[in-house]
């Protein structure tokens, strides 16, 4: 009977290849779908090799089996992995960006973010005057809106100013302020609370010894453990908010003349 040579260890053929018996005694080994090579060594097919797998060139290829590939649009781009869209940054959110500034979208799916003209800042956190600042932050809004009733709009203008502001729980809340409005000098103790023509950051506060108020009285300034004081009680809890015009360091009292 003629000799199936495929019987024997395959035909000596590779497990992903096909043994073929051809005449009597001979046989053909062929490479399963997915591999290639002449039937004794056979290796998968990579799509990804050639033409990045049919995907995208804007996605990335990955083999998931022989000669099978998946398709994924690359971080920044949308779409099926065959056809991939970019995603404008700048659409969603303004890019992160402030509210105050331009978005741009730049190459490799990234984005500059720039204050708009009259503001300052790093393009993620973008201020006008501090007059607009007081304003925007509930800790200090109350403390604009004692100078708005009694319009005084000095640091509105082109300053520069350094502003001690007390948090707005304690203007609502300390009795003294009903008096100062009553008897009408709470405009003098807001303005002792300003320093024109100068912008004085955290820094510049460790190394003076004392300021003048716009009210026209001084204020005295002392560093102790790391932390900075006026008029040796009260304490600037938070510090540095940098607009065009000046600076706002936020005080946990009221500064009294």
């Amino acid at each position: 009977s003629a000799i199936d040579a495929c019987e024997t260890n395959h035909g000596g053929c590779s497990t992903t290849a096909d043994c073929r018996k051809t005449t009597p005694g001979n046989r053909v080994c062929v490479c399963k779908a997915g591999y290639t090579g002449d039937g004794i060594v056979c290796i998968e097919i990579n799509p990804c090799l050639e033409n990045n797998g049919g995907c995208d060139r804007n996605a990335e290829c990955t083999q998931i089996g022989p000669n099978q590939a998946t398709c994924n649009c690359l971080k920044g781009y949308s779409g099926d992995g065959k056809k991939c869209t970019y995603i404008s940054l700048c659409s969603q959110n303004n890019g992160g960006c402030s509210e105050f500034a331009i978005c741009n979208d730049t190459e490799m799916t990234e984005r500059t973010c720039t204050c708009k003209r009259n503001y300052v800042g790093d393009g993620f956190k973008c201020r006008g005057n501090i007059f607009q600042e007081l304003l925007r932050d509930f800790k200090t809004s109350r403390f604009y809106f004692h100078l708005e009733a009694l319009s005084i709009t000095d640091i509105a203008g082109p300053g520069p100013f350094t502003l001690f502001v007390p948090r707005t729980d304690i203007l609502n809340t300390d009795p003294r302020v009903k008096d100062w409005l009553a008897r009408g000098t709470m405009a003098q103790i807001l303005r002792y609370h300003v320093v024109a023509c100068a912008t004085l950051l955290y820094n510049d506060l460790t190394t003076i010894s004392n300021v003048t108020s716009l009210q026209g009285d001084p204020i005295q300034i002392s560093y102790s453990q790391n932390s900075v004081y006026l008029n040796n009680k009260t304490k600037i809890i938070s510090s540095d908010a940098v607009g065009t015009n000046g600076v706002i360091h936020i005080i946990n009292q009221i500064l009294v003349p």
